[in-house]
């Protein structure tokens, strides 16, 4: 018994010159840089102490080993706390820490990026990493079926975030008992106190009533800090440690002191605190080693057979989408995620083929994007869908997606006036221009059920971010099914001769609207060309650069969108440099639509035939 003592004894000593070493490196690289958060880090440094020390399992030789527990600062701007781990893990020298944090060109960015091989995706976007902890713990508990635990470092103020609880509802639905949430509460946000400041029952309470296990500690009892993590390992669901804690502990002039967020210690101020807390350490930890897990098995999955369709027969794209997905279910990686609409989106084709692979995330938008990607980090191809108008409530994710490298598939149905009766609120009209918008992002709008069923398959491996945009109503099968659609291409469904006079470009719904108005025009005299841009970002510029040439740059672009951002403003940037004279009629929809019926809509919106025809006759009447 004395001996059990004596070893406990000589654990917290470890375990408190380890926290002193993970504070005194957090104040020392932030000060070197001239910026960055150290109270931030101070307050978590006993909680991370410990959980690096005795609970985290992890090789850090093999990040991507799949044994390996995984670590997500959700509250990303307690970086220097993160890097000091890595160095106490031998990942990184003492030298690049404090030399080279938030320096230009370093791996130690100012937030968390998966630039370095130990952290999984990006962070500092509050609210996101306990989101995307779901979707890792996702992988473990139902796909990988493997013992790893998914530990997440939380701030206070995110608590405030609506996609935090999206997540401990999603936790509590899923049961993750693999998932353990640590929230820092050290009671001072930005600008001041967060909303509950330390009103742990509060925190715990919500926490409770979203189906997850609240343990309250106080974070700087090494002890209690231990014991709490022992307990979440064994729980039988999600736990959420709720831990109080001390802005800027260790360092007496800066200790729970408002005002402090944010700013580094001055060099003065820093060597005092430095000699505070012990002075320089470098002190090498060995995390506890995963436990040996078989190695992946060899992909069984038969080639995906697409959906084939008759030409001229009229179906909607969504529907193509839903029997392309299950089709490339036929993978065993591939996975996929709804929003509550999957009879719309017609995800739950793949759900039906494939249940064990589907996961349902009710309306919780921000959570299904999440999801995806921390499935990714586990290795699957995430597709995740919804109406094109919700993944606005999403944007902050896919943009964090793209900082974090990550691969995902999203795709949104119901998109533009051509929907009809149900109204603005459900009419994608801004995706197209912010999935653009997208560092890296690559964007799809087919315009009949081949060219989808084709991409989607395609989208299995494209790397990023990659948007599909469906159409609800059902239209003519445009393309025989052996066609071939690379992504960065296009299809010239008119004309193509040195005599066009104009060339109608379009995407999804409008390239329907172009050929018609062709025919028409064509009854006129008038030679009309139709380009199918079913690849908006990357842009086929090759065929606008030769319909510029033929038509004198008579083009009419025609798009079932706002005019701000999308298929319009693809084509204009794309010719910015073109020496040729342009004279380009854009139709887009400009004022805010109402309810009625799609061909009403559109021919309201001033993107239906007789708009087009009209258009096209103004550049003809000038042949170059």
């Amino acid at each position: 018994m004395e001996a059990e003592r004596t070893l406990r004894e000589e654990d917290l000593t470890q375990l408190a010159e380890l926290a002193a070493q993970l504070r005194v490196d957090s104040i020392r690289c932030s000060t070197r840089a001239g910026s960055g958060h150290p109270t931030s880090s101070l307050s978590a440094a006993d909680l991370l102490a410990v959980l690096m020390s005795r609970h985290l399992r992890y090789d850090w030789a093999d990040p991507r080993g799949r044994a390996n527990d995984h670590l997500i600062f959700s509250k990303g701007h307690a970086s220097p706390l993160l890097y000091a781990v890595f160095k106490a893990a031998g990942a990184i020298t003492d030298q690049e820490l404090v030399e080279t944090y938030r320096q230009f060109g370093s791996r130690l960015q100012g937030h968390p990026t998966p630039a370095l091989p130990w952290v999984d995706v990006a962070t500092g976007s509050l609210g996101q990493g306990l989101p995307v902890g779901v979707g890792i713990a996702l992988a473990g508990r139902y796909l990988d079926r493997l013992p790893f635990r998914v530990w997440v470092l939380c701030g206070d103020s995110e608590m405030a975030e609506g996609s935090v609880w999206e997540a401990l509802d999603k936790a509590g639905h899923y049961g993750l008992h693999n998932l353990t949430a640590i929230v820092d509460v050290n009671r001072f946000g930005q600008r001041g106190p967060t909303e509950l400041e330390w009103d742990l029952d509060t925190y715990r309470r919500r926490v409770e009533a979203f189906g997850c296990q609240a343990l309250v500690v106080d974070g700087h009892d090494l002890v209690a800090i231990d014991e709490a993590l022992g307990r979440a390992r064994q729980a039988t669901g999600p736990t959420v440690v709720l831990a109080r804690t001390v802005k800027g502990r260790g360092v007496p002039e800066i200790e729970n002191q408002p005002g402090w967020h944010g700013k580094q210690l001055e060099p003065e101020m820093a060597e005092r605190a430095v000699d505070a807390l012990g002075g320089v350490r470098q002190i090498r930890v060995a995390t506890p080693r995963p436990d040996p897990v078989p190695s992946a098995p060899t992909p069984t999955g038969q080639p995906p057979v697409l959906p084939r369709y008759d030409r001229g027969a009229k179906v909607a794209t969504r529907n193509a989408y839903g029997d392309a997905l299950r089709a490339v279910g036929s993978r065993p990686e591939v996975v996929a995620l709804d929003g509550e609409v999957s009879d719309s989106t017609r995800a739950d084709r793949f759900a039906e083929a494939h249940s064990d692979r589907y996961f349902e995330m009710f309306i919780s938008e921000q959570q299904m994007v999440a999801a995806a990607v921390g499935l990714q980090v586990r290795g699957y191809r995430p597709f995740a869908s919804t109406f094109a108008a919700f993944f606005s409530r999403a944007y902050d994710f896919v943009r964090m997606a793209a900082v974090s490298r990550a691969d995902i598939a999203l795709a949104g149905s119901h998109a533009g006036v051509e929907i009809g009766a149900d109204g603005p609120s459900q009419m994608g009209l801004e995706d197209l221009a912010a999935m653009r918008a997208v560092q890296g992002s690559t964007v799809l709008y087919p315009s009949d059920a081949v060219s989808c069923a084709a991409l989607v398959a395609q989208m299995v491996d494209r790397r990023g971010v990659t948007y599909l945009r469906t159409t609800r109503g059902g239209h003519p099968v445009l393309y025989d099914n052996d066609d071939t659609f690379p992504v960065g291409g296009s299809k010239l469904l008119r004309g193509g001769g040195d005599d066009d006079h104009v060339a109608l470009i379009g995407a999804g719904v409008t390239v329907h609207n172009c050929l018609a108005a062709a025919d028409e025009l064509a009854r006129e005299g008038i030679n009309a060309r139709v380009i199918d841009l079913y690849s908006v970002k990357p842009l086929d510029r090759e065929r606008l650069i030769e319909a510029v040439r033929v038509t004198g740059g008579r083009l009419v672009v025609v798009e079932d969108h706002y005019p701000e951002g999308g298929l319009g403003s693809a084509v204009l940037e794309s010719l910015a440099d073109v020496a040729e004279p342009l004279r380009v009629a854009h139709l887009a929809v400009r004022g805010l639509p109402t309810s009625g019926k799609p061909a009403q809509l559109m021919d309201e919106a001033g993107i239906g035939v007789s708009a087009i025809v009209a258009a096209a006759r103004a550049p003809t009447a000038q042949p170059g």
